[in-house]
């Protein structure tokens, strides 16, 4: 994928009543510079100028959806459709990447630059990070952080082991977050570092140290990312309460860290930060150009294989948890929780098994957590993966093991973080990507369909034939039990 670079200029025109629509005008599709050789920044073409009224060229990115671009483009979907007969929007959930589509031109505030930081793959833990090492990376650069600690979750590790654990945790691509590290403190490849107290920059005394920092920052970027993936998010708040939109054919990697760059700077240091002579330009110096990376991590038409719910079958569970996040605050709510019989309320002991959602073969097992692998490549950054969380240390499946449907993964408990009694919450990612539990993507297992209801936890899980609805519940009860 090449970048789209080009400026913007809109004709402010729609608040004036029009009793008679113009005839539809198509803009010429801009071009997108190809990616310079050099580590020089690329100059910036002029956008075209449209009116309101005029159709708009858009290629498809991978893992867009019909909702998305609409919300991007400030349109309606049906008018997108209008324009585009020839695409059977209603069959579809991700659209065909690099397929032409025709957008009627709306008016939005707009302020956004139009070039691209980095492509979506460089942002996401995906495939091609498959052969990165970070450790090895950290250590030959001979910087600061080749002997730093940081204490994160319950243990001090050395750098290489705090910027992995995000990355895997927040499916942050590692390369990523080490290019963060060195634009804000330099302290990948500096070694006289006088001030690491703060080294991203966000000076909030909760927030000190390396490993906090970073979880900060994955916060930001995964609200932006996703946000701007669903439609969700279409604009940046600054600190001091400045709003400004992106660009409409920006892609989910820039966007997600202009998220995190106007929580974290002033406008000016925005302004070069989003350019290409600011983070792109660290980058670079780091990794070469990022596009050297990129990779499509969604097809046309991404549909879930079938999956069994996570416990043994003719039991009973409790259905604890309607989507929620997957991890901290602001990844996506792609994950929902499910609670074994005759512990109760809070957090009991049981010997319950959690099981395997499908075929597959355990790639992570360690602190709480395991990770199935549905395609069996031995990568959880590829294909499907399901994530089971909060399991007890005890009897995890082993890393290398090979699963069926229904097999053993692990007892669900409190272990692990944040928790109001015994569980399993459960996730899935495509190509290291989160996927919403309630998305145009169903999360279904057994033929139970997972819902929100609109608030974080809240919401139930539905079977078609014959019509069932279970509400979620932090409970144990007749209310929210489902019987596999």
């Amino acid at each position: 994928m090449k970048r789209l670079i080009f400026t913007l200029a809109i004709l402010i025109s729609s608040c004036a009543p029009r009793s008679t629509p113009s005839p539809l005008t198509t803009v010429t599709p801009p071009t997108r510079a190809a990616p310079s050789p050099s580590f020089g920044a690329t100059p910036l073409p002029t956008r075209v100028r449209w009116n309101f009224g005029d159709v708009l060229p858009y290629t498809v990115q991978p893992g867009d959806t019909l909702v998305a671009i609409a919300a991007r483009f400030n349109t309606p979907s049906d008018a997108i459709q209008q324009l585009n007969p020839e695409i059977k929007f209603a069959n579809l959930t991700t659209l065909e990447p690099k397929i032409q589509l025709k957008i009627p031109a709306n008016y939005a505030p707009f302020n956004g630059t139009p070039f691209w930081i980095i492509p979506d793959s460089e942002f996401i833990n995906s495939p091609g990070v498959k052969d990165f090492s970070t450790k090895k990376f950290v250590l030959e650069q001979k910087g600061f952080l080749t002997s730093y600690d940081d204490y994160a979750d319950q243990k001090m590790r050395p750098t290489w082991e705090v910027i992995d654990r995000v990355a895997q945790n927040y499916s942050i691509n590692p390369r990523l977050l080490i290019a963060l590290v060195e634009y804000r403190s330099g302290a990948i490849t500096q070694t006289n570092i006088a001030d690491f107290a703060y080294p991203l920059g966000y000076r909030q005394p909760i927030y000190g140290g390396l490993y906090k920092q970073l979880l900060w920052a994955a916060e930001q970027m995964s609200r932006g990312y996703y946000g701007w993936k669903s439609g969700k998010i279409v604009e940046v708040t600054f600190s001091d309460g400045r709003i400004q939109r992106l660009d409409f054919w920006q892609n989910a990697g820039t966007a997600a860290l202009h998220t995190l760059f106007a929580e974290l700077m002033t406008q000016e240091e925005f302004n070069r930060a989003v350019s290409p002579d600011g983070f792109s330009a660290t980058y670079k110096k780091l990794f070469g150009d990022p596009f050297q990376y990129d990779a499509s991590l969604m097809p046309s038409n991404l549909r879930q294989p079938d999956l069994l719910l996570p416990f043994k079958k003719d039991s009973i569970w409790s259905y604890t948890g309607a989507p929620h996040a997957v991890w901290g605050d602001d990844t996506p709510w792609a994950a929902v929780d499910f609670a074994p019989p005759a512990v109760g309320t809070g957090c009991g002991f049981s010997n319950d098994w959690a099981t395997a959602l499908a075929d597959g073969v355990i790639v992570r097992s360690d602190e709480s957590t395991v990770m199935l692998d549905l395609d069996s490549d031995g990568d959880e950054r590829s294909g499907w993966v399901i994530l089971y969380f909060h399991l007890r240390s005890d009897e995890m499946a082993s890393v290398g093991a090979k699963l069926k449907a229904g097999d053993h993964i692990g007892h669900p408990s409190c272990e692990g973080g944040r928790a109001t009694g015994t569980h399993v919450h459960i996730a899935r990612k495509y190509n290291g990507e989160w996927i919403a539990a309630d998305s145009i993507i169903p999360f279904v297992m057994s033929g139970w369909r997972t819902r929100s209801s609109g608030g974080e936890y809240f919401g139930s899980l539905t079977f078609d034939f014959p019509a069932l609805k279970i509400e979620a519940c932090e409970c144990v009860s007749q209310g929210n039990q489902v019987k596999h």
